[in-house]
């Protein structure tokens, strides 16, 4: 008998996704609001911006690929991150009118990570944070556009966070022993990703999400999901397995790449008015309202 073997974390991510069914419950329902306080701003949205890097420029438009989805972000009154990149690049970024918050690479270079963090904070970033994910490669620490990349420990971590009063954020984290690290540091969120499928066989984060937002209960920590997150129904179910946001990522670079600042803004409203309607269905009004009790796992 033939077997496939299947080790593309990003299409157990999406078969597990996709088992996760919905219940409605219409009787005595309302209209929901889709804004959400979180790390103490008011955005409109639980659905945020990914930690995007090295987006080029498209269709000859005034602005890349980074600056387009940003002005998307600021003019949607929603959370923005970005990724790798040098600090003229996040300084245009952040001149853009938006609240951004910048992912280091976990650079060998430790001056380096240094002073990116530093940077932001003057440049006027809303919060800082690291790509833990990011440090392994097939032949040892990896190598990201010719950087090295190399491990980091919970004391390192630790000093970037008290290099300032910004929230900080840990990307990458998929596992309740490292979602209970970084509260211990301070962070004060953290995004449960595996990074498009860095490492084989990853658990999904819907998954393992439940398991760390219980090990977070009493801190103040937030968490963010991303990874195949594509309509509202998916964000729907991962505010509903306890995360407080959902960042959206590859599903949006169509409408980035053929319109730009505007194609983003359509996706983000689509998406946004797919999550209204669903929590209208299940009886839910504010998204801190909503709970798993409608949900149902397909065996």
């Amino acid at each position: 008998m033939d077997y496939t073997r299947l080790s593309d974390a990003n299409i157990i991510t999406k078969k597990y996704m996709d088992s996760i069914l919905i219940e409605p419950r219409y009787i005595d329902s309302v209209k929901a609001d889709i804004s959400v306080d979180f790390l103490g701003e008011t955005f409109d949205s639980p659905i945020m911006m990914p930690a995007f890097s090295h987006l080029g420029n498209y269709g000859g438009r005034e602005h890349n690929g980074l600056e387009e989805y940003s002005i998307a972000a600021g003019e949607c009154n929603i959370l923005n991150f970005c990724g790798m990149m040098e600090n003229d690049q996040f300084k245009k970024i952040v001149d853009l009118n938006n609240k951004t918050i910048r992912i280091v690479k976990p650079y060998a270079d430790h001056e380096k990570v240094i002073d990116q963090m530093q940077f932001a904070k003057h440049a006027g970033a809303f919060g800082i944070g690291m790509d833990i994910d990011h440090i392994f490669g097939e032949n040892g620490y990896d190598v990201v556009v010719g950087e090295d990349m190399t491990a980091q420990s919970m004391d390192m971590l630790r000093s970037y966070v008290e290099l300032s009063d910004l929230p900080f954020v840990v990307k990458g984290v998929l596992s309740v022993s490292d979602a209970k690290k970084c509260a211990d540091i301070g962070a004060k969120a953290i995004i449960v990703s595996h990074h498009h499928g860095r490492v084989p066989y990853a658990v999904p984060p819907l998954y393992i999400l439940p398991g760390i937002k219980e090990a977070l209960k009493g801190t103040d920590v937030k968490i963010i999901v991303d990874c195949s997150i594509e309509t509202g129904a998916d964000v729907f179910k991962a505010l509903a397995l306890g995360a407080d946001a959902a960042a959206v990522g590859r599903s949006m670079l169509p409408y980035l790449e053929k319109d730009g600042v505007s194609g983003v803004k359509e996706y983000i409203k689509k998406t946004g008015e797919q999550l209204r309607y669903l929590m209208g269905s299940t009886g839910f009004g504010r998204v801190c309202d909503i709970n798993d009790s409608v949900l149902h796992h397909l065996s």
